[in-house]
């Protein structure tokens, strides 16, 4: 069985499509790896995995960009995301914050279990990440869900990856390189470029041997 790689964007694997002399489509297949573009957030990289997660695949490669709340982390850092949570999946009671894993309706924390997969991460910083809808850029709110879950990265998708792949017991490896720091919104301090150059470097050597 082959690898299925996904990301939420084209422009964050683009360098992999030209590496490999792929066509920029939302969904090629290859003798030894599958792409896919799910589309940028929970709802619609569920929907697009639903889908593909049809075929068997050896192993689901979440691949993309993140912010950081740790800044001891440099930009442009590859990381290895092993446990993911649904952050706001749940309810407010007052001031206090109810996960839905407290309501008795589901799960919010997804980690990776399967040590076989360790291997492919060994040289990677291993983080605890949390999946967002709404991107951080307030203190207040900032503070609030360090304070709440202690995460070191955000993504728009990878819980939802995550879970995906549990649904059909399918391995999943979440890779990101960090493009910014979770702060109020300060688009000059970004740096994206560096961190795709730096995922796709890892992914493309990756794929290369896998």
């Amino acid at each position: 069985m082959k690898i299925l790689v996904v990301a939420a964007t084209l422009p964050e694997i683009s360098p992999v499509y030209s590496h490999f002399g792929i066509p920029h489509e939302q969904f090629y297949s290859t003798p030894g790896f599958d792409l896919l573009i799910t589309g940028v957030g929970m709802t619609a990289t569920a929907y697009a995995l639903g889908k593909q997660l049809a075929t068997p695949y050896r192993l689901v490669l979440n691949l993309g960009i993140a912010g950081s709340f740790d800044y001891s982390i440099p930009l442009g850092s590859v990381v290895s995301i092993t446990s993911d949570t649904f952050s706001e999946l749940g309810a407010e009671d007052k001031n206090e914050f109810l996960p839905i894993d407290q309501l008795g309706f589901g799960k919010s924390c997804y980690s990776i279990d399967d040590l076989s997969l360790v291997p492919h991460i060994q040289n990677l910083r291993t983080v605890r990440g949390i999946t967002v809808n709404t991107v951080h850029g307030n203190t207040e709110s900032i503070q609030s869900v360090l304070t709440r879950l202690q995460p070191i990265t955000e993504s728009m998708e990878g819980a939802a990856v995550f879970y995906s792949c549990e649904q059909v017991a399918v391995p999943c490896l979440q890779v990101r390189s960090i493009s910014n720091y979770v702060e109020e919104r300060n688009k000059e301090n970004w740096k994206i470029g560096l961190a795709i150059k730096n995922l796709n470097d890892w992914a493309i050597d990756f794929l290369t041997n896998s």
